[in-house]
């Protein structure tokens, strides 16, 4: 217990120190807590950093399970799970020929492969969570295939907790992990909905629940011999996340996943040791298929399902990274002395790199996709919009609704009972039936790429209103030259005042404003009640106003 208290205190003054740095140049803390690992493996033993890795990626798959929103993912889970599928059949042989070529065995072979095609659930994290939040369907695809990925990982590390590979034991030990997923839905569905009620709106007893939930299935883990990480990830789904009721434990549970964040992260920089040639060139080779054989393989089987160029490489560059769980897998092997010690230096060195170089990467995403992927593949793709779209080809002075959501939808039943033309633009496959069954006009593509909107005619539009709130979004259709009055959505009052200062109409801002009067003033823009001028001085107002009661009521001055 001394030894790991005193590893503790190594690993959270250094990473300390290297935050206050990352807090000073404004940068992401993860490429810091990797690099305070590297300093702090110099005075710590490898078995007190791998006990201390694995309770540090037990409770952030256990987050990672509890923030999955299963009514997210369900809507593109099938085209995720066939492109997972296919990922899984052309990368892993790939990989799996390429370690044999290292001379590696089978066993280290499948290691490896496991290492290059399944990828993390942590670096990213809040940046898909926002784009699941904002409906963006290349955020929802690339958390169901992480889903997917962690369900085959957590079957791996099943099958790696037997101490020995005869069909009794292993096939005991998948029994024990199947049991533990029943359970856990199990729990989902009634057991977590009673904790809810026997807690009469006490957050602090739900938290409390949630906790003992998780505690009693790493204990179950533990007593089934199987690792601690699949009772997490099973104690994960078992809370849900996904409703009101819970707002409070997922509050909670971002408080304290900081703290394991910092563990997991320091102890994987510890676990990387000064590498020979061979791990040098292994670690190499591994991070260039993961960087860059697993997108390409995810972008294909996307664009081949019929997302658009821009969705499928989005979505693709958010599974570039190797997966924690690899490293779980790879540390069972550690620990059963199944891998050789390069082989693991090498899968622990990719890791790292990959997490620092994606973290850096996704600042230049945009720029990658406008200059290369945009001009190769968006042109290709013109022909699958034209058959998936519907647009007059005289229309003139309408309406272009960019997303069909809740709030497009609404839009539309405004445009339908006061006759107005439009154009509905919206790229979700799930949608696309709907759409074309509901809409006049619609065309299914990305409205961040050219030819969708030209396609709706956006030129000859009277009005243009987006109900996505995404910033990229925004400033794209700010750029687009046309007479048409412009209505954005954003999250933040802030937001839409920087917005409004660039002559955009109005913005629906859902945080701040009832959503009702997004609504409202469609209709008063098409009925002439209401011109562009006095659109924005009303809205900038009402702005105001409710700002500066937000603000007397948070100091008590109402």
């Amino acid at each position: 217990m001394t030894e790991l208290i005193t590893t503790l205190a190594v690993v959270f003054i250094t990473a300390g120190l290297f935050l206050l740095i990352a807090n000073q140049l404004s940068l992401s803390p993860i490429p810091f807590f990797l690099v305070a690992g590297l300093v702090t493996g110099r005075f710590i033993e490898d078995p007190e950093l791998v006990e201390l890795a694995q309770w540090g990626i037990a409770f952030l798959v256990f987050t990672f399970g509890f923030r999955t929103d299963f009514g997210s993912v369900e809507g593109v889970i099938r085209d995720a799970e066939t492109a997972a599928v296919t990922q899984l059949v052309v990368v892993g042989p790939i990989a799996f020929a390429v370690a044999t070529l290292f001379g590696y065995g089978v066993e280290n072979a499948v290691y490896f492969a496991v290492a290059a095609t399944l990828s993390s659930t942590i670096v990213g994290a809040r940046e898909l969570e926002q784009e699941i939040r904002n409906n963006l369907v290349y955020g929802r695809l690339a958390s169901s295939v992480h889903l997917f990925d962690d369900l085959l990982a957590i079957g791996l590390i099943v099958v790696l907790s037997a101490d020995q590979y005869t069909t009794t034991i292993v096939t005991s030990k998948i029994g024990f992990g199947v049991i533990f997923l029943l359970a856990a839905l199990l729990v989902y569905r009634h057991g977590f909905p009673l904790l809810v009620r026997l807690a009469g709106g006490s957050d602090e007893l739900v938290m409390m629940g949630s906790i003992s939930i998780l505690i009693a299935f790493i204990a179950g883990a533990e007593f089934a011999d199987v690792s601690i990480v699949v009772g997490a990830f099973a104690a994960g789904i078992a809370v849900r996340g996904d409703d009101v009721s819970s707002i409070g434990v997922r509050n909670g549970i971002a408080s304290i996943r900081d703290f394991f964040v910092a563990i997991f992260f320091v102890t994987l920089g510890a676990l990387v040791s000064i590498p020979s040639v061979e791990v040098l060139v292994v670690a190499a080779t591994l991070a260039v298929l993961v960087l860059f054989v697993n997108p390409l393989v995810l972008m294909i089987a996307f664009v081949f399902e019929g997302y658009d160029a821009r969705t499928a490489f989005f979505a693709s560059t958010s599974l570039n990274q190797v997966s924690e769980l690899s490293l779980v897998v790879a540390i069972q092997a550690w620990l059963l002395g199944t891998i050789t010690e390069a082989l693991f230096d090498a899968i622990i060195l990719a890791a790292a790199a990959t997490m620092i170089l994606t973290s850096v990467a996704r600042r230049y995403e945009e720029p990658v996709y406008r200059s290369i992927v945009g001009r190769i593949l968006e042109e290709r793709q013109t022909q699958k919009i034209d058959d998936r779209s519907y647009v007059e080809s005289d229309l003139t002075d309408h309406i272009v609704i960019v997303g069909y959501g809740r709030q497009g939808r609404r839009l539309v039943e405004t445009c339908e009972r006061l006759d107005p033309e439009y154009v509905v633009v919206e790229n979700d496959p799930v949608l696309w039936d709907d759409m074309r069954a509901e809409c006049e006009n619609y065309v299914f593509g990305d409205a961040m790429s050219r030819y969708p909107l030209e396609k709706a005619r956006i030129g000859a539009a009277a009005l243009v209103v987006s109900t996505v709130d995404h910033r990229p979004l925004s400033e794209a259709l700010l750029e687009i030259e046309t007479d048409a009055d412009l209505v954005l959505r954003t999250e933040t009052s802030v937001e839409a005042h920087e917005l409004l200062d660039s002559d955009v109409t109005y913005v629906s801002v859902p945080n701040v404003l009832a959503s009702d009067q997004l609504s409202d003033t469609v209709e008063a823009v098409v009925r002439g009640e209401l011109d562009e001028a006095d659109a924005r001085a009303e809205h900038l107002e009402t702005l105001e106003t409710l700002e500066r009661y937000k603000l007397d009521a948070r100091f008590g001055n109402r």
